[in-house]
């Protein structure tokens, strides 16, 4: 599949979006990485700046080999490139400082001010390259009381409200498994780096973003939010349910194991929905019932349905149910594990699973981009090696000769 996208690419005779931009990415661990790994999928110049010897810690921190990087560092670096540049000394901020010169965008998420106190502030940058765009993600607003709490995505999901909506009524909250906290608010940071770069071709100018993660976890929190505007109690949470409806939840499928359920929702704005449904288990006799009448009705009596509905799948495999409630018209899926996704033939058909070839790790199957553009096609290229990139890189943008990065090695600057 790999083969075939680079194809696409050739034959399309379009250079992908972002050709030519260059980006500067000096973050670590999943919110900065999974902006900038989007960035990369649309055809940008990414380049990791990392510690020598070490690197970011997302390589390392959670690796089952120390020969070879993490699965988690190579799912949100993929298409980038990798230089080594030492910033604990002069002569590594004064290299960083020639590149920061030539880039489009620098993006970071350190430690609250840690990116300032070397030097790298706004106003800094700005005078530097007055075209850049500087990104950075923190895990909250500099202007809050908690601007120098460090944060992780189940802190911005816990503060944010993400983590207090999800789980079941009257039991505690449930951290949800996506990690929204961190790659929720890296889609919206590159959403503003875009913004940003087309603002550019009219003012000429770059400029600063900056997003919280606790802030942006409010935007994915807008739905059950609006449900609390309207109450002056505690919204419960609702866990697998959808309030105020029914059918609108799990039901159990055969044979019975611990992944084996299906969701199924009769939308409250489409009473095809519901009699489709009853028609699809052999239950017409629901249709005429007046506790079924309407969503409201059905959401007051939601026992009867969910066991006639228990009852129907729980006869059948999620794979079965999907394809008989789903072919008729009604919403419905199989919940799939991360095991069954990573090997669904669909997905791999399609390109949405595909198989990289890394240098130390072998073959190892991870997600595309599911972003489509009739003239962007990118090929999925492996996460860079530590360091791989720094001849090329720095003869590309800064014109270096392979003795100058040789000597920088040597000195210890890269």
């Amino acid at each position: 599949m790999q083969d075939q996208v680079m194809q696409q690419e050739i034959a399309a005779g379009t250079a992908p979006a972002l050709k030519g931009i260059k980006v500067l990415d000096l973050t670590q661990f999943e919110a900065g990485p999974s902006c900038t790994e989007a960035l990369a999928w649309l055809g940008a110049d990414v380049v990791k700046v990392e510690e020598p010897s070490r690197g970011e810690p997302g390589r390392w921190g959670s690796s089952d080999r120390r020969d070879a990087d993490s699965h988690y560092f190579i799912y949100y670096n993929l298409n980038k490139r990798s230089v080594t540049c030492n910033l604990k000394s002069e002569e590594g901020k004064a290299l960083l400082r020639r590149m920061i010169e030539q880039a489009d965008v620098v993006i970071e998420n350190m430690a609250p001010g840690t990116f300032a106190r070397l030097g790298f502030d706004w106003p800094r940058l700005h005078a530097l390259n007055p075209r850049l765009i500087f990104a950075q993600v923190k895990g909250f607003a500099p202007e809050s009381p908690h601007a120098n709490y460090l944060s992780f995505d189940m802190i911005a999901q816990a503060m944010g409200g993400t983590m207090g909506v999800n789980g079941h009524p009257d039991q505690p909250p449930v951290r949800p498994g996506p990690t929204i906290g961190d790659t929720g608010t890296g889609m919206l940071c590159a959403m503003g780096i875009l913004a940003a770069l087309y603002q550019r071709m009219t003012t000429g100018r770059g400029q600063h973003i900056q997003i919280a993660m606790r802030d942006a976890m409010l935007n994915y929190c807008r739905t059950p939010m609006s449900r609390q505007a309207g109450m002056t109690e505690q919204l419960p949470r609702g866990g697998n349910t959808v309030p105020g409806t029914a059918p609108g939840g799990l039901y159990k499928c055969a044979p019975g194991g611990i992944d084996d359920w299906c969701y199924i929702y009769a939308s409250r704005g489409n009473e095809d929905h519901w009699r489709r449904l009853a028609k699809a288990i052999g239950r017409e006799d629901l249709i005429g019932d007046p506790r079924m009448k309407d969503p409201v009705t059905r959401g007051q009596h939601r026992e009867i349905i969910d066991a006639a509905l228990n009852e129907w799948t729980s006869k059948r495999t999620k794979q079965e149910v999907t394809e008989i409630i789903a072919g008729v018209g009604v919403p419905c899926g199989a919940v799939m594990t991360t095991l069954e996704l990573l090997h669904d033939p669909d997905l791999h058909a399609r390109g949405m699973m595909q198989t990289i070839d890394h240098p130390l790790r072998g073959p190892i199957t991870v997600p595309g981009w599911p972003l489509r553009m009739s003239d962007t096609k990118v090929a999925l290229k492996c996460a860079p090696v530590l360091g791989a990139d720094c001849e090329a890189i720095y003869g590309e943008w800064l014109g270096c000769t392979a003795d100058e990065v040789k000597e920088m090695k040597q000195a210890k600057v890269i």
